[in-house]
Order: C-alpha cells, then structure tokens, then sequence
C-alpha cells in the first residue's frame, strides 16, 4: 500500500485528506506543520508528499527543498489557497510534481495522486505516445515537427528551449519514438530537481561505500538509458562544477561511477531542454560555454501556449475527453464566453495549466458545457481587470489605490496586496491605500482565508 503524507495546518483538510485517501486504498497520514513534517520525512519512507504552500513555521517551497535533498525522486504535489500561478511555476523549476489550488476537491486530489505514483512512462511505447500527443494546427507547431522529422533519425544532440509547462518533455518524447532508438529505453531526469551534491550519483551512478548512504552499487541515468535517449530536463540548473562531467560524457562516451576509478563505455542519444537562456547564462559564467556548444548541435524553440492561437481550443477539447473518463462525467465542450475567456488569458503556466483548469472545470461543471462561474478567478476576472484598467500586475504600475477599484475587483485585488506584502496587513493597507482597520472589515466582508 502507498504512503502519502499531508502536511497542512488546516485540522478539517487535512483529516478530510486522510481519511479519503484511507478509504481509496492508500495509507495516508497527516502533519500541521512543516516542521513535523520534514521530521517524519527523515525517519519514514513516503511514496508521495501533498503539502500546503504557506504554514505557521516555514513554506510549501523550504519543505520541497527539503525534501528533494533527501529523496530527489519523491512527488511532492503543493497545495495553495491563492490562484498564483507564477508561484505555481517557480514551485514546478524546484522539483514539484504539479501544485493544485484551494478549495481542495477530493477527487481531483486522488487523480493527480496517481498520476505522480503511477506513471504511465514505463509502459509508454510509440503508439501510445502519439495517441496522446497533441501537434495542433499552428504554423509554428507545423514547422517543429517537420523539424523532428528531420533530425530525428540522426544523432544530433537536441537543445529544446520553452518555458515551464509548454510541452518540452513531449518533443523530446516525440523525438526519440521518431529515431531508430525507438525500442530502447527513453530515460527524463530533471536537473533542477537533483540536489547538487547528489547530481554526479543521479547521473553517473555510484558504488557501494562512495559516500554515506551509499549502501548499494547504482546506476545512473547514463547507464540506464543504454542504446536509447536520455533527456536532461531544466539543464540549466546542472551545477556548474558537475557540467564538466556531463562534457566528458558527451564528447569521449565514457563515464565513471563517483568512488569507482573505471570507466564505463555509454550509449545515448541526448535531449536537453531549458526554460533559461542559456546563452546569457553563458556570458554571466553560470553556464560552460563549450557544454552549451555541445548541447546546441540543434535547437527547437517552443512557443508559449498564448502564441498558439486555436491550439488551445484544440489542447481543450483534448483534456475535456481525459477528464470526462476520469471523472465519469459527460461535458461536451466549453461555451463561447470560456473560448473568448481562454483567448485572452496569458496562460503562464502553459500547458500545464490549462490541464489542470480543464479537470477542475470539469468536475465542477452541473451541465454539458463549462461555462465561467466554474473558472478560477484569474481568468473569469481577467476581462473585468482589463475593460476597468485595473490590471493583474497593478502594483506593479502604480495603479493600486483600492478606491479605484470595482466591487468585483475588490476582492481581488486585497488577496493580490496580502500575498505582495507576505500577509502582512499593515503592508498590504498601505499597498491598497487604506487603514488597517478598513482591511480588517474587507477581509471579513469577502470571507478571504488570512494566515
């Protein structure tokens, strides 16, 4: 039986959490703080970690950090009571698995939880992969798969350049089913998630007794990808002292297990892919310049989600089927307000995102159509804040003064000020150009969670 442990400082979630996880055949148990928390990650094994962003004594993130130094392969899924997606994303570049907002549902909760402990990669072969790759109907998206087809079949290293969400690993994965390794493993690790003093073990193996811990001989990724393609996700985040090793990997084909003085001949095709621009990193000395030489021997440039037009209608529509089995519901599709809605939306957290938007949407949804009282208010509002001139990014500008603001905006817009200011209310008043006591009643008045 899996274990998962929450850690959350709301009693009711909590124990609502864990006794629905128990009763769906998962042994789950439950912490308030994050302290406590990262104790118990200590001494007990855990096959996956929910964990509230913002707790009395530290944060989602510290807890994260935490725990990637001790377990690096453990799914760590954030939970937030504020629609932050940029937040969200800066969570998924530490190693989160995927974040989920507030109010907690159940049952989206226990999806995303066999999502994370129950990959599908292993079982992945190519016709499996294409049913659910999504090419869309942008020029773009065109001329990157005539892109793939042409470099697939060679031995070209492949630098993929997009941002947090927008379907990197899937070109990779696109790649390597479309080369003559296609029978052989495909193996993703994400750099950014590997501690640093633990990187050289996760990509080049170690003995047994090279370091405390190290109980048992292990493969690394390297050997693990043997005759196939290995795919280094966010390798920007590599640090900068195990980059020489990576070069040595790539230009001789040879490695050494850290604590071991033989090496071991490798065959792999290598992906790379970064949210970073790699070059600029390379003139602030945070990235090797011969390595990203070597990582460049062809570059695919992903667009955002928002460049993609009416790939998004066609993502949607994707997600809307995955989701009805799911959920065992019947929607059909989504109304013109939510198309139009959809349209105008920045999409930060790209493709990710919208997934996410969709099961929720969908299993909120009372009829056949989703429609935007069931969105989340960051894009249900998005039109209000634009056609008023009171923008998202509005402390940002200058336009802050909560007396401009409209009713529905009002609420908004005091969540957005307590999150800028740490919720710190004196902060948060001055940033809303009220008192204090003023703030006090607004939060009352929209029932806004304050921690």
């Amino acid at each position: 039986m899996r274990r998962v442990l929450i850690i959350d400082d709301d009693s009711y979630i909590n124990n609502l959490l864990v006794n629905y996880l128990n009763q769906h055949n998962y042994e789950a148990e439950g912490t308030l703080t994050g302290r406590s928390g990262m104790k118990k990650l200590e001494r007990l094994n855990y096959d996956l970690v929910l964990c509230d962003f913002r707790l009395p004594d530290t944060d989602g993130l510290k807890v994260l950090q935490h725990a990637k130094t001790k377990m690096p392969n453990l799914p760590i899924i954030i939970m937030t009571a504020y629609d932050d997606v940029k937040m969200a994303v800066k969570l998924i570049k530490a190693g989160a698995f995927d974040y989920i907002t507030k109010p907690i549902h159940p049952e989206e909760i226990l999806e995303l939880i066999e999502r994370a402990i129950h990959p599908k990669n292993s079982e992945e072969s190519s016709s499996t992969f294409h049913e659910n790759f999504i090419v869309g109907n942008s020029a773009r998206m065109k001329e990157i798969m005539e892109h793939i087809k042409l470099v697939a079949p060679t031995e070209l290293t492949v630098l993929v350049e997009g941002e947090t969400g927008s379907g990197k690993e899937y070109i990779a994965k696109a790649i390597h089913y479309a080369s003559s390794r296609s029978n052989k493993p495909l193996v993703a690790v994400d750099c950014g998630a590997i501690p640093k003093e633990l990187a050289n073990s996760e990509l080049f193996g170690h003995i047994k007794g090279a370091f405390t811990g190290a109980i048992n001989d292990k493969k690394g990724v390297f050997e693990q990808a043997k005759g196939g393609t290995l795919f280094l996700d966010e390798v920007g985040n590599l640090p900068y002292e195990n980059q020489v090793k990576l070069l040595r990997a790539l230009q001789e084909r040879v490695i050494s297990r850290v604590g071991d003085n033989k090496t071991i001949k490798v065959d792999v095709r290598l992906i790379a892919a970064t949210n970073e621009d790699l070059t600029n990193n390379v003139v602030e000395n945070e990235f090797r310049e011969d390595l990203f030489h070597r990582l460049n021997e062809f570059r695919i440039q992903l667009p955002p989600l928002r460049q993609r037009g009416d790939d998004i209608l066609e993502f949607t529509e994707f997600f809307i089927e995955k989701a009805n089995k799911i959920f065992n519901k019947q929607v059909l599709g989504i109304d013109d307000n939510v198309k139009e809605l959809f349209g105008k939306y920045n999409w930060f957290g790209n493709i990710r995102e919208l997934r996410n938007i969709i099961n929720r949407s969908v299993l909120l949804c009372p009829g056949d159509y989703i429609t935007p009282e069931v969105l989340p208010d960051e894009i249900r509002l998005n039109n209000l804040f634009e056609s008023k001139g009171i923008r998202q990014n509005s402390f940002n500008n200058g336009s802050s003064d909560l007396k401009e603001a409209t009713h529905v905006t009002e609420k908004e817009m005091i969540k957005d000020a307590l999150i800028k200011a740490n919720f710190n209310k004196s902060k948060a008043a001055k940033l809303l150009n009220i008192d204090r006591k003023t703030l006090y009643n607004k939060i009352k008045l929209h029932n806004i969670e304050v921690r």
